[in-house]
């Protein structure tokens, strides 16, 4: 995605903060996918996968914690929408060769704003929630590289990583 003249829309003439106005946008349909990741150490890894963290179920807990992010997205991020969201998918792969496990957030509404934001927040709060969970047993795991892969609908039209 190129954009050229873009302008920062969340600061106003004046440099001061500016909820975007979307009241005369049309709803469209609207989604967004992002991803991250979490490394650990092999033996909080082994336990992720066999299940047996004190704390419990650490990908079910993870997947709520991340659908919860996605919802709560305003609250968190100051000049975001409250959106209506229709639909969140979270899902985890697990990279074996690695230690990682990849996080893949996907958000849907129809709605006058995108959802990038809310899949970004549900990978982050996903994540955060695995750091959680398994600290105990790794202090120095490493949340990395959360990013938008794709977008659809709105003004701007589709796109992909």
């Amino acid at each position: 995605m190129n954009k050229k003249n873009a302008v920062l829309t969340h600061v106003n003439e004046h440099g001061t903060a500016n909820m975007v106005d979307v009241t005369d946008k049309k709803i469209t349909q609207r989604q967004a996918v992002a991803e991250g990741y979490i490394t650990m150490s092999s033996q909080a890894f082994s336990m992720l996968k066999e299940n047996s963290h004190a704390k419990g179920d650490v990908l079910s807990i993870a997947r709520i914690a991340g659908i919860q992010g996605a919802k709560k997205c305003s609250d968190l991020i100051p000049l975001c929408h409250p959106l209506m969201l229709s639909k969140v998918h979270i899902d985890f792969k697990i990279l074996d060769a690695e230690n990682k496990v990849h996080i893949q957030a996907m958000c849907k509404l129809a709605g006058q704003t995108g959802v990038e934001m809310e899949a970004l927040t549900a990978v982050s709060v996903a994540a955060l929630t695995l750091f959680d969970m398994c600290k105990a047993v790794d202090p120095h795991m490493q949340i990395s590289d959360i990013k938008v892969l794709s977008k659809q609908g709105g003004k701007s039209g589709d796109w992909t990583c």
